[in-house]
């Protein structure tokens, strides 16, 4: 099979390997979609926790196509999507129910090999059943579940006002999950019009292309959804007194935010950030097939499995055409 390998940050290579065997708890999926974020590119980057080399891709879905001994919730064929993060559920903030803060934690596509192979081996309770949702569709329940977990630690109530920062994929989904939480107004601050058009489509009143188009000291919710510093350093300047403020986005490591905190301390500000996600899947899965959240409109590539170099380049383009991008590493 074929394999994409990080060998180290900045060098990509495409490797044949033997398919795998899956052991005891283990299920051998063939995969059929596997989206790349913003994560993948820090980790190719040499930015992001990783360990080298890596075969990269955390956000996908595929068909089980073997299983271990002991295997009870799955059968060969059925469609399944994966949550990359692996906890021991035996350490005290797991038996905290703190799982994505595991002290043995290791990730598939970031400690584990990951997605962008054909074939990949994970642990049964990694696994969710998706029925007949689409492979590519299926591959949003992670970064999904992890927008559920940051949304539900902001406690976004009934008529608030929210502004999110970025409409890149996450802020797309974003923008959905604050209105089904009850939102009454969400403005979106985005500069790249083909990703403001779909912000508009997928729920936003309002999209504003600068800092200045914001009303300072309004919104009861502010979500950074870019992890750029600098938009990370202003978003408190527009939450209301005693606002909430979601630092969502991924910054790269090593680089320090400024922002004012006599500011923070007079508006009695709320800051948090989100990891990862907390038993969020099912709920991803739901909501999708439900069809309250909406994905499809935010696929813009679809690419094979060599091609990760140039979806990766895609990413970092800034083409107002370049939503999300899903490779598929079995055609």
């Amino acid at each position: 099979m074929k394999s994409v390998v990080i060998q180290r940050p900045n060098e990509i290579s495409v490797l044949e390997r033997d398919v795998p065997e899956p052991g005891p708890g283990q299920l051998m999926i063939q995969v059929m979609a596997s989206g790349i974020c913003g994560t993948d590119l820090h980790i190719y980057r040499g930015e992001y926790m990783g360990n080298y080399p890596v075969i990269p891709g955390h956000e996908f879905s595929g068909v089980v196509a073997a299983i271990g001994s002991g295997i009870t919730r799955f059968k060969v064929g059925d469609r399944v999507a994966v949550e990359p993060n692996i906890a021991c559920d035996n350490c005290v903030n797991c038996l905290n129910n703190r799982q994505n803060f595991c002290l043995n934690w290791q990730a598939i596509g970031v400690t584990l090999p990951g997605g962008m192979e054909e074939y990949v081996i994970v642990p049964e309770k990694a696994v969710f059943n998706i029925g007949d949702l689409p492979f590519e569709i299926g591959a949003f329940m992670e970064p999904l579940s992890c927008v559920i977990h940051g949304i539900e630690r902001t406690h976004i109530g009934l008529a608030d006002h929210v502004a999110i920062l970025g409409a890149g994929p996450i802020g797309i989904l974003m923008i959905q999950m604050a209105r089904i939480q009850g939102a009454a107004h969400i403005t979106v601050l985005e500069i790249n019009p083909g990703r403001a058009d779909l912000a508009r489509q997928l729920g936003a009143d309002r999209v504003v292309a600068s800092f200045d188009e914001l009303q300072p000291d309004t919104y009861d919710i502010v979500i950074d959804a870019t992890g750029a510093i600098p938009v990370m350093n202003r978003s408190i300047d527009f939450a209301r007194m005693g606002g909430t403020v979601l630092l969502f986005g991924v910054p790269p490591s090593g680089r320090n935010m400024e922002m004012e905190g006599f500011k923070i301390f007079r508006k009695g500000l709320t800051l948090l950030s989100s990891f990862t996600s907390v038993r969020n899947s099912f709920q991803a899965v739901d909501l999708l097939q439900s069809g309250q959240v909406r994905v499809d409109a935010l696929i813009s590539h679809r690419l094979p499995l060599q091609e990760l170099p140039r979806a990766l380049e895609l990413i970092e383009s800034r083409d107002p055409a370049v939503k999300k991008v899903i490779v598929q590493p079995n055609g």
